[in-house]
């Protein structure tokens, strides 16, 4: 990307909005200068400008929750830019995966498929602060063949609860099938949304 590209505004900057590469979960919205936008092509971490105190500043460079930039685009105005990432930690000041929540953290009811990206945010939050007991950290850590293991004995029972015709542990079954391997996609850097679109193709 070249940085004369950019149509920065009156004060010398452009509203960043950063995503995680995988999930796909809007982090933050920041700014960045001239400056901060050729350092995070360089060094391919994210820089942005803090507005109150008049500076640059490193993401994580305190925290050691930084963000490895995947993918840096700018929209049709070139007045705005999208920052895919790979998170380390936290996005948030607060502790939190993302800077954005939903108002009166309600759910959205009217899509019954919704759970498939919430389960997925969820579990790229275990991916990136890796809460100590938890199963999904747990599998993260021990690695691919912990889950392919994982994948495999669920497909398994999935596949005798077919057989026996017994709805409600295939209903279950089924569902860990699923998480394992929203798990592993996570593990190798794929989103949900990368699976839909291979869907599509197939038609």
């Amino acid at each position: 990307m070249n940085t004369d590209d950019i149509r920065f505004d009156e004060k010398g900057l452009v509203p960043a909005i950063v995503q995680d590469a995988v999930s796909k979960e809007v982090l933050t919205l920041a700014y960045m200068n001239e400056e901060s936008l050729k350092k995070t092509i360089e060094s391919k971490e994210t820089w942005f400008f803090s507005r109150s105190r008049n500076e640059l500043w490193h993401k994580g460079a305190t925290s050691g929750n930084t963000q490895s930039v995947v993918e840096l685009c700018y929209d049709c105005d070139k007045d705005a830019l999208l920052v895919l990432v790979e998170p380390k930690g936290p996005a948030c000041h607060t502790g939190s995966f993302s800077c954005f929540e939903k108002a009166g953290g309600s759910q959205t009811q009217h899509n019954p498929f919704s759970i498939l990206s919430d389960l997925e945010r969820v579990i790229a939050e275990r991916d990136t602060e890796r809460p100590e007991g938890s199963y999904t950290t747990y599998l993260l850590t021990e690695g691919v063949d912990k889950i392919l293991k994982k994948v495999g004995e669920e497909a398994s029972e999935v596949i005798i609860a077919a057989k026996n015709r017994s709805h409600d542990e295939l209903k279950w079954e089924a569902a860990d099938l699923i998480f394992h391997l929203l798990v592993l996609l996570r593990e190798q850097k794929l989103s949900f949304s990368e699976v839909l679109k291979a869907l599509e193709e197939r038609k």
